[in-house]
């Protein structure tokens, strides 16, 4: 009879919490292990290899033979654990708590998360619209001239005060009880909110060689919450205006911007660009469709843990300090919402991968890497190598189990074309 005892402390839809007790008697067994273990290995002076007395290799070796105690029991009592719970663990687990006392049973609580178990009542029988946006003329010109606005060169303006649209060299510095501090430099276009409204309109009344000191108010949309609707004086110098000159519209620029012959060309590969762009942006407006109908269709709760989780994630993504403070509690109201809907996704769409037998095989994933290759000129072994070393193995396989399931879920569904 098993000499290690599990009661369950506390459960949600995704996680346990274990109290675990290893009986004296197991730790023993354990210890014993590790003794013999270090006194084969240990080289002590004044004896040979393996001769040592066990008690000058327990008190060499304490902490270390006290390591491989705990790292043994802990180790059984996760796979008795698993086996007497019926757990389907989707991570390690944590040990909390741990009591380990010379000649006494080990004491831990083992939390783990666990996969809920899910019952989707609804997966088909919707209906959606794929609405593909025509590819019109403004759409290319547009794009050209943001393909021009990269080629463009900037021209110095001799004379006059500056407007919308021109690049200017300041310098800013801030006046601190009437202290004038270190300035900064700045090159800005105007009109393209790249600096502080109520400031462009202080440069664009200097001429360049021009200083002027002025109060300028924050606006209450400013990202920096600290500084909305708050005015500070400040010292500006425009030093230099220039103006943009774009490149003209021709094949010459056609065969700049890449390899086209004439103007034509370089607009049929942005109309072409351009379309499948459309193509993919509605496929990806049917998904979301897609998935705001299973989450509706499918009552499955947000467990905490998964939540806290995902909470976590997307502190630690937008380097939030996970010290428990004031900010850290706002981020966390703020995502809440968001961090609860895709809990929801990750369990229907695991839900459905396991009902389905949807999980992308070795061969997907092998013919799915032979593509990425070809298209960048490399052999699949080095791509697949690559792969590897960087750890996106995962999202490649997560990526091609998600399309299966995406194409599983909208055979059940229909999907009518939009007339455009």
């Amino acid at each position: 009879m098993s000499n290690i005892t599990i009661e369950k402390k506390s459960e949600d839809a995704a996680s346990r919490s274990l109290q675990v007790t290893v009986g004296v008697e197991r730790v023993k067994q354990a210890e014993d292990k590790a003794v013999a273990m270090y006194a084969s290995r240990a080289r002590l002076p004044g004896f040979r290899p393996g001769k040592a007395p066990v008690a000058i290799v327990r008190k060499r070796f304490d902490q270390a033979i006290k390591q491989a105690v705990l790292e043994d029991v802990i180790r059984e009592s996760w796979e008795t654990a698993q086996a007497e719970q019926g757990l389907k663990p989707i991570s390690d687990p944590s040990v909390r708590n741990l009591k380990f006392e010379q000649g006494g049973p080990v004491e831990f609580e083992l939390v783990v998360e666990v996969r809920p178990e899910i019952t989707l009542a609804r997966t088909g029988g919707f209906s959606f619209t794929r609405t593909v946006v025509p590819v019109d003329e403004a759409a290319i010109s547009a794009q050209l001239d943001r393909m021009r606005d990269r080629k463009a060169n900037w021209l110095p303006v001799e004379g006059g005060k500056p407007a919308p649209g021109h690049m200017v060299r300041i310098e800013v510095a801030p006046i601190d009880d009437g202290k004038v501090g270190e300035s900064n430099p700045h090159n800005i276009v105007l009109g393209q909110n790249q600096a502080v409204p109520d400031l462009e309109e202080k440069v664009m009344g200097l001429e360049a060689g021009q200083t002027v000191e002025a109060d300028v108010r924050f606006p209450e949309d400013h990202p920096d919450e600290a500084r909305r609707g708050q005015t500070r004086r400040v010292r500006v110098t425009l030093h230099e205006i220039k103006r943009q000159e774009l490149p003209p519209l021709d094949d010459a620029f056609a065969n700049e911007v890449g390899d086209f012959e004439t103007l034509a060309s370089l607009k049929d590969a942005i109309r072409t660009d351009l379309a499948r762009d459309a193509e993919r942006t509605a496929d990806a407006q049917v998904r979301s469709a897609l998935i705001n109908e299973l989450v509706a269709a499918n009552n499955i709760p947000a467990p905490h843990s998964l939540v806290h989780r995902w909470l976590h994630a997307y502190a630690h993504q937008f380097g939030i300090p996970q010290e428990p403070h004031e900010a850290l509690a706002k981020f966390e109201e703020q995502f809440h919402s968001i961090a609860e809907a895709q809990v929801r996704r990750d369990l229907i769409f695991g839900a459905l991968v396991e009902r389905e037998k949807l999980q992308a095989t070795e061969a997907e994933i092998d013919e799915r890497i032979g593509a990425l290759a070809a298209a960048r000129g490399v052999s699949a072994g080095d791509l697949y190598g690559q792969l590897q070393k960087a750890g996106r193995l995962p999202e490649l396989e997560l990526s091609i189990t998600e399309d299966k399931a995406f194409t599983w879920l909208l055979a059940q569904s229909t999907v009518a074309e939009a007339k455009s």
